[in-house]
């Protein structure tokens, strides 16, 4: 039987290309920030009509900010499970 050939590459080709250059002379400077701390998680619900409620006192109260406000606020998450039709999300406000 015949020996399949390996794949090799092509070392004139490469050779011959320019190198790369990005352009810039110097990398740019990383700026450190503090790092952000956030409360405790809140789970929030959102239906169809992007309505959205919390859950307080053992039912779901409607709440005053959309999910994109809260994103703005704070971190948000979704979560994997839904509850009657209704995305849940995990939201930690910023201290």
């Amino acid at each position: 039987m015949a020996q399949r050939r390996g794949v090799h590459s092509n070392r004139r080709q490469m050779s011959r290309q320019a190198p790369r250059n990005s352009g810039l002379a110097y990398p740019p400077e990383i700026v450190e920030s503090k790092p952000q701390t956030y409360g405790k998680p809140v789970i929030i619900l959102e239906d169809l009509q992007k309505n959205t409620f919390i859950f307080s006192a053992g039912n779901w109260v409607p709440h005053s900010e959309s999910i994109a406000q809260c994103r703005e606020l704070g971190l948000v998450k979704e979560l994997a499970q839904q509850v009657g039709g209704r995305k849940r999300y995990e939201v930690r406000y910023a201290l």
